[in-house]
């Protein structure tokens, strides 16, 4: 009898990509039968929160509030480098102190970001494939752009601040920008959430491996919302050899932004992500 997981993950291009080598059977699941469940991130982190799935793609910027339920995975990751969300204005567009600003979720790590750096900004929250329209049109001033829409934008709106340079600036450090992971549910057995954690891991390295074939195959199936050829340069910048596994750059870098969380007061105790890991001692232990 398989074990049922939920896997719940955004229909983001680099989600989806970093999953769906498992759901076309090209890895060994062994007794696992995983069910996907495709949400927004906002929807994920709320979630989250509630305990609603057994595996759910996460902002790394929210999960201090969910760390006594669930552990990070070191899998399917995604970090900028040199690059990430962008603040974007109408070109004819001056900003006041508190502009008004469209952000794609309360507890996404753009949002947490942004808010420390701009505090008297007055931010909304909606859908991040609303946000574009919502800057062309006026209704509010201003807006992050997330996904795949940092590519391609309307020609009326720039740039005015790379969510980037934020980073750079409150990390002091020359550091990867943390943006998403994957959590998983505290009350699995540890030895069912190594299993989970090494086949997400195959996941991501066959996808990698066949990147050609899978880009393909999820383009003529209608699974991704862009071409082929802005998907590659999306997968390029979020998905690909350095999500498969935490680097210790990329943990340096998680710990970094805790630590601005917990300086501007957004959680209570400093935060070492390591402690939050599935112990690889255990794993070690369980081969030998």
């Amino acid at each position: 009898m398989p074990k049922m997981i939920q896997l719940a993950h955004s229909p983001d291009a680099d989600d989806i990509f970093m999953y769906f080598a498992i759901k076309f059977g090209w890895v060994d699941t062994k007794d696992y039968e995983f069910t996907n469940i495709g949400l927004d991130i906002e929807t994920l982190n709320v979630e989250a929160m509630k305990g609603t799935y057994d595996v759910s793609a996460i902002s790394f910027g929210m999960y201090p509030l969910i760390k006594e339920e669930y552990a990070l995975l070191r899998t399917a990751v995604s970090f900028g480098e040199g690059y990430g969300p962008k603040l974007i204005r109408r070109k004819d567009k001056k900003l006041k102190r508190n502009f008004k600003v469209a952000l794609s979720g309360k507890y996404t790590t753009n949002a947490m970001l942004f808010r420390i750096y701009y505090p008297d900004a007055r931010p909304v929250y909606m859908d991040f494939l609303e946000i574009e329209e919502a800057v062309v049109s006026g209704k509010v001033d201003a807006g992050v752009l997330i996904h795949e829409s940092i590519l391609d934008f309307d020609e009326s709106l720039e740039v005015e601040k790379e969510i980037w340079d934020i980073w750079v600036e409150l990390a002091g450090k020359d550091l990867p920008l943390p943006l998403g992971g994957m959590a998983i549910r505290r009350s699995l057995p540890l030895n069912r959430a190594i299993d989970i954690e090494n086949i997400l891991i195959d996941g991501v390295k066959v996808a990698n491996e066949k990147k050609e074939e899978l880009c393909a195959k999820l383009e003529k199936d209608n699974l991704v919302r862009i071409s082929s050829d802005m998907l590659k340069k999306y997968l390029d910048m979020y998905a690909s050899d350095e999500s498969v596994e935490l680097s210790q750059l990329q943990l340096k870098a998680l710990d970094t932004l805790y630590k601005i969380g917990f300086e501007h007061g957004l959680w209570d105790t400093p935060i070492k992500t390591e402690d939050y890991l599935i112990p690889k001692e255990y794993k070690a232990l369980r081969n030998s």
